[in-house]
């Protein structure tokens, strides 16, 4: 990016408080941007890290200002948000106003530094975007670091596996990185699908996830029986995680359960078919006698938790079903519905492959209950523990 000039007066100390600028500044940006002739270009790297932090799985500087700024209230804010110094970043928002023609940041005397309606919206976008890619961002990711990974250790192992997206199942690739030589070649996708490619011999292990106790005639059971066998598949403890609907910080529609985000007609964003989300709303919806259509948006999806939360999160909805770890994440208010059990499985002829008894000892371990601690509404279950089929999934009950 070329260099210009950062817009502070000279004598301006670098500590200057920004919500005492005055109003010329805001009229100094207005004059030095214009219309750009077309949206920006995005090119995509990467770099190595030791551990991943959450948040945004593509960084931007731009956004991650524009961000820390809303939160802040405040250019010195964000800037301490950052860990940058004020004049770094003032100098680097007059850049970016230049390269987008837009200005991005208000100003009124006596009050907090705001966005721009266009810094809001472009904000937004991008996260919605980002919140959407997840699934193909995380494969990428860790196709390159499965290619990277016996590169660094000729120890590591790799452990294919195909799941619902969740946010334990990243928080367990970094511990299994740092403590157990495992990589863990994760394939986000649909719970049905994860077991359709686990039969097909697509990937080592499945994760997928229902309610704690689900009926042996519910459309859980209808969906899962047949793909998954005893005899042939074993089942690993994982996690339970509480499940309930993610709304507007506050919950303002006072939206508690589907029968009044119903009655009230509010914004629903849905997921997918053949997501594990899915199958849950419908049978939850299938017991209160609700047909699908009674959901305003049911037709509307996102393909994961962090997409509809982001959803809810600029506007687009009001309200959508998910985990509590997404809904803290977006800053979001949850009304928690139900505990669901997510788990994992494998064919029983992989059960003491060394990839899958490294991945057994780690959940047992000290170290996931306290990396569990750390997510919103997760706790251990079982953790690396294989689990009764006819337990969990009842309508395997023999009798």
């Amino acid at each position: 990016m070329r260099q210009t000039q950062a817009m502070l007066p000279s004598d301006t100390p670098a500590h200057h408080n920004p919500d005492s600028a005055a109003t010329a500044a805001t009229d100094t940006t207005a004059s030095t941007v214009s219309s750009p002739t077309s949206a920006p270009r995005v090119a995509l790297v990467y770099q190595f890290t030791h551990q991943r932090e959450r948040g945004p799985l593509l960084g931007n500087p731009l956004l991650d200002l524009l961000q820390a700024t809303r939160q802040s209230g405040s250019i010195s804010g964000a800037a301490r948000q950052l860990g940058l110094s004020y004049r770094h970043v003032w100098g680097q928002l007059k850049e970016w106003e230049i390269e987008v023609g837009q200005p991005l940041i208000l100003w009124d005397r006596g009050q907090a530094a705001r966005l721009t309606p266009f810094a809001d919206k472009l904000l937004w976008a991008e996260r919605l975007a980002q919140a959407r890619l997840a699934p193909q961002i995380e494969a990428l990711r860790a196709e390159l670091e499965r290619a990277l990974a016996t590169v660094f250790d000729e120890r590591t192992q790799v452990l294919g596996l195909h799941a619902s997206h969740d946010d334990a199942l990243s928080a367990l690739q970094d511990l299994a990185s740092q403590h157990a030589s495992l990589h863990l070649d994760i394939h986000f996708t649909g719970s049905v699908d994860a077991i359709r490619s686990l039969n097909e011999g697509r990937c080592q292990l499945a994760g997928f996830h229902t309610r704690q106790r689900p009926d042996r005639h519910s459309l859980t059971a209808r969906t899962y029986k047949p793909l998954l066998k005893p005899g042939r598949h074993k089942i690993i403890g994982f996690a339970l995680r509480q499940m309930g609907l993610m709304v507007a910080p506050g919950n303002p529609l006072r939206l508690h359960n589907l029968r009044q985000v119903a009655q009230s007609q509010a914004r629903y964003v849905n997921r997918p078919l053949g997501t594990g989300t899915r199958v849950l709303l419908d049978e939850l919806l299938e017991e209160m006698g609700l047909a699908p259509d009674a959901l305003n948006g049911y037709a509307h999806s996102q393909p994961s938790h962090a997409a509809v939360a982001q959803a809810v999160a600029n506007g687009q909805a009001d309200v959508g079903l998910g985990s509590e770890s997404a809904a803290r994440a977006a800053g979001l208010g949850f009304a928690p519905l139900l505990l669901e059990r997510y788990q994992l499985v494998c064919l029983k002829s992989e059960l003491d492959s060394p990839a899958v008894l490294a991945l057994r000892t780690l959940l047992a371990a000290p170290a996931w209950a306290q990396t569990l601690a750390h997510l919103p509404g997760y706790t251990p279950d079982a953790s690396g523990a294989i689990q009764a089929m006819n337990r969990l999934l009842p309508w395997w009950a023999f009798r």
